[in-house]
Parts: C-alpha cells; structure tokens; sequence
C-alpha cells in the first residue's frame, strides 16, 4: 500500500479547479472572488491565470459550507493530490492501473475505495477520462510536456485526415497518449509509443486497454538517446515533441544514422526530432511533427531545412493560431514530410498555410488566400526562410500595380525636387555676414529664443525661428557643437548668428525652409528607390514580373 503523505509544498489550483472541487461552475468562483473579501488571495500566476492554495482554498470553502456534498469523482481527485502532489500524473497511472489490472500496490485504501466506487457508479474508462481531464485544466503541473492540448490535437487529426485501418502509428513522444489515440479507428491500426516518463507512458497504455480491443504498445525511455523501436518503419508518425534544450544527446549521437538530412547542431535539437520521426517512415508513409515557429528561419538550421527541401520530403507546413499549446501562447508550425517511395515519387512544391489570424478555436480549413503553393526552387534562397506566412503574403502581392505606384511616387517627387530648390543668387562673397553677429546665449538671456526643445525657437516677432535655425547650422557654428568623435550638440555659449533687419531674416528663413523640404523629399526619394529596387528584383526572380523587350 501507498501512504497518503501530503506533498512537501501546498499545492496551487487554478479557478477552474476550484469550480470543480464545489461541483459549481466557473462564474461561481468567479462571483465569489468578489462577493468574499476573505476568498483566499491568489498565490501565484497572473492576472488572467491566478493559482490558488489548496489548503486555504478546502479551509475557506468548508467555512462557508460551499461544496459540502463532493462526488466521488472530484474527491478521488482530492486525494490524489493530496496524495502526489506535482506527480499527479503517477497518481492517475495507478488509479488506471488498479482498474485494467487490479493493482492496488500504488495507491492506499481510501484511494483504492473511491476509485473503485466511482468506476462502479460510471465506468473505469469515464473515470480515467474525467482525470485526465482535470489533469489538463491544471496549471503548474510537472511534465507539461506530456500533455498535448485538445486544440492542437484538433489540428493535428484534421491535417492527418482519414487513417487506414490497416496503418501502422508512431508516436515516440507520446506522454499521456492523447495524440496517438485520437487518429484513426479504435480498432484497426497498430499503434506504437515511447515516452521517457515511465508514469505517464504507463498511462498511455491504460488508456489505451480502457478505449478497447486494439494493438498498442507503449515503451519507456528517451527516444533520441535510446530508441526503443530501431526496426519500426510507421505508415504515419505523429509528435508533439517536448521542448529541445541543447543537453538533447548531440555529443553522444554525432555518428547516428538518423541524421541523413545533416547532424543537427547543439541550438537545433527540434530538427533532431524531426530526423527521428522521418527515420521512422515507411516509405510512402507521412510524418506530423509539431515544431516552434522559430525553427523555420534560424541560421543553425539552414543547411538542414536546404537538404530537406532539395530532396522534396517536405510537403506542407502549416502556421496554427497562437494559443494552441498549453503550456504557452506562441504560435507553432506542423510540418509535413513525405517519405519518397520511389524517385518521382518526390514533391515539386511545398504547400505553405498560414492560420494565425484565425482564433484557436476557430475553423482549422485554410481559406484560398491563406495559401500558397510555392516551388521548391523559389525556397532553396540564402536563407530557406520556410515561415508560411512570408510565402503567403508574397503569393498575394500584386508585384505589377506595387511596381507602378512606386514609380509614379517618385516621377512626382524628382518633379518636385527641381521647384523646390530655391533661386538663389550671387552674394558679396564668404565672410560677409561675420562682422555684426550676436551669440545664442544673449538671445537666450534677453528673452528672444526658447531653447527647451531640441531645436531653439523664437519667441520674438523681431526674431525669424527657420533665420535662426539655419544659421545655427553653418559651417562655423557646426565646427563649433561638433566633438572629436563626429558627435553634434549645441554649443549655446559659443554659436553666433548674424544680426539683420526682420524683413531680410525671413527672406532667409524662406529659403532655409525650402532646404529642408527639398532635404526631406531627397531622403522620401531614397526610400522608395530602396523600396522599388526591392520590389523589382523578386517580381523578376520569382515571375511576377518581367524584363522590357528589347528596343523598348
């Protein structure tokens, strides 16, 4: 027997939990965070998902008498935590393993006893099923790894499609089971799974010998170190790999053949997993693995995804919605590869959908302009960026009418330039305008200038504000506020402007300002110069646009 000694460290619940716990809905909790002022304050997380403790929360609600009648279902689930704490996933695998096999060894006699009353009341697949569930509404749980969310599970089985029933299933990252159990027919394919959590890959198995007759079989142990299925070539391999830091085995696996498309490096234990999951492909088979976003454009990683886009294994990557893993809310990718069964059996194109502007639980069927086929050569470019949404939003643009618009931008600016040049005329000569000048820091002190803002503004009618800047800016004042290393600031003790009726400062004021439009319109030219040299260049590279004929 297993004694129920309560974990080392008050466990935290969430609100959903804790609606459960009352057999009450959420809002309820909610309403009572409001209405109690002696409702146990969050203990950790933030703002949207707050953690409670359990023990304040049981002491508050046995107080108010709120959830006196448990069900069996939810004080099974009490004591399971109370019981294993963190390690609630170990407390499920024995529940499930006292009622596939009767095996009361893990768990103590209260627990064995509410969990055979609740199977007789419902079912013991329900009882798993309810677990589980609870499991997954958790937060702060260990081996969060383990789990894959219902949303991305929806998104994988509606990507997969219909599954054989004579297919064979891999899943060498399987946790609980959920994504291997959720494809194809009960009955029918062979299904296979590692997890490197004995517990969790021991309640994949209940689970699977809970749902009914079929092949299943779940081993334990690290899949890239220790691949407990060298021989299985799989008609489909599905994977929600756990995150890959760079302790992934890399120095020890240097020589593995799995590595056919390149040794992934330290930073890209990802495309490691992604190389055992298409080790694992039968030929003619698939391979669906969840990826980070980020896995599509690193530089670690190009030679690899090159290798795997040359050779045409890559069918499709698809971008899913943020929000769809539990564990946190970036967004991933589900790549796609095809095993070739024979030479032209290889694809021509790679099928690129971006969904990240749909809701997580919105529709998973990609809309036309959320798609695009692109060809293998137009990705094989110096840096194999293979994020949809980059090939989505070019398969949309309209090169052609960008390109016009462009050019007719900067036809009316390079008009514009030559008016905008004022027509200025031969003076007395350089020096002319030193001989009677006035330093800033005396128009400062009478009142005349506000040097508040970055640029020194008149505060005079008998002052011109673009005279004054202009001047500011002359070669003898720019030697002046201009340091060693080329860096400018305003000398204010040591500038001088020339000094001049206000009717001639604003004839220079003008001619300053039309400087500093003309300035303006130069550095607008540049940019959309930039932009149509830009844009020119892959319309010609990629076919949206082409040269002029000769002679035109």
């Amino acid at each position: 027997m297993k004694d129920s000694t309560p974990p080392a460290s008050d466990s935290l619940i969430t609100g959903a939990e804790i609606a459960r716990l009352a057999g009450v809905t959420r809002a309820a909790v909610s309403n009572w965070r409001r209405r109690y002022s002696d409702f146990p304050a969050p203990a950790d997380g933030g703002a949207s998902t707050p953690l409670f403790s359990l023990t304040e929360v049981r002491s508050w609600l046995a107080k108010q008498q709120k959830g006196v009648d448990f069900s069996d279902d939810v004080r099974l689930w009490q004591a399971l935590r109370g019981a294993f704490g963190d390690d609630i996933v170990a407390g499920i695998a024995g529940v499930a393993r006292f009622l596939t096999h009767d095996d009361v060894s893990r768990l103590d006699d209260n627990l064995a006893d509410l969990a055979a009353r609740s199977a007789a009341k419902e079912s013991a697949v329900q009882v798993i099923d309810q677990l589980v569930e609870r499991f997954l509404d958790s937060s702060r749980r260990a081996g969060s790894d383990q789990v894959t969310s219902s949303r991305l599970v929806r998104a994988v089985t509606h990507f997969v499609g219909p599954v054989p029933d004579d297919s064979v299933i891999l899943d060498p990252a399987c946790g609980i089971g959920t994504l291997l159990l959720s494809v194809g027919l009960t009955e029918g394919p062979v299904r296979r799974g590692q997890e490197i959590d004995p517990a969790a890959g021991e309640l994949a198995q209940a689970r699977a010998e809970l749902a009914g007759p079929q092949d299943t079989v779940i081993k334990a142990g690290d899949s890239l170190r220790e691949d407990r299925w060298p021989d299985l070539r799989a008609d489909l391999v599905l994977c929600d790999p756990p995150a890959a830091g760079p302790e992934w085995g890399r120095e020890e696996l240097l020589l593995d053949a799995r590595w056919e498309l390149g040794t992934p490096s330290k930073a890209e234990g990802d495309l490691a997993w992604l190389q055992h999951c298409y080790a694992h492909t039968a030929p003619g088979g698939r391979a669906i693995v969840v990826m980070p976003a980020s896995v599509a454009y690193r530089k670690a990683g190009r030679r690899i995804r090159a290798e795997i886009v040359r050779r045409g294994l890559l069918t499709e990557i698809v971008a899913l919605p943020p929000g769809m893993v539990a564990s946190h809310a970036q967004p991933v990718h589900l790549w796609m590869l095809h095993r070739p069964s024979g030479p032209s059996d290889s694809a021509a194109s790679v099928r690129m959908v971006d969904l990240t502007a749909n809701a997580p639980d919105g529709p998973m069927e990609p809309t036309a302009e959320q798609i695009a086929d692109v060809p293998l050569i137009d990705l094989l470019n110096d840096s194999v960026d293979l994020t949809p949404s980059v090939h989505v939003n070019a398969s949309r643009q309209d090169f052609p009418a960008e390109y016009r618009a462009l050019q007719r931008g900067i036809e009316e600016r390079l008009n514009r330039l030559a008016a905008l040049l004022p027509a200025l005329t031969a003076g007395e000569g350089p020096g002319t305008l030193d001989s009677a000048t006035i330093s800033l820091a005396d128009l400062s002190r009478a009142g005349l200038v506000d040097l508040a803002d970055a640029e020194p503004t008149s505060t005079s009618e008998q002052l011109d504000t673009e005279y004054l800047r202009g001047f500011l800016r002359s070669a003898s004042n720019n030697r002046r506020s201009t340091s060693g290393s080329g860096s400018y600031r305003l000398d204010v003790k040591g500038v001088r402007i020339p000094q001049m009726a206000v009717q001639e400062q604003r004839r220079y004021g003008a001619a300053f300002r039309a400087l500093k439009e003309f300035e303006e319109h130069i550095g607008e030219v540049t940019r959309l110069a930039e932009q149509v040299s830009a844009l020119a260049r892959d319309g010609l590279t990629n076919g949206a646009l082409l040269p002029p004929e000769e002679g035109a």
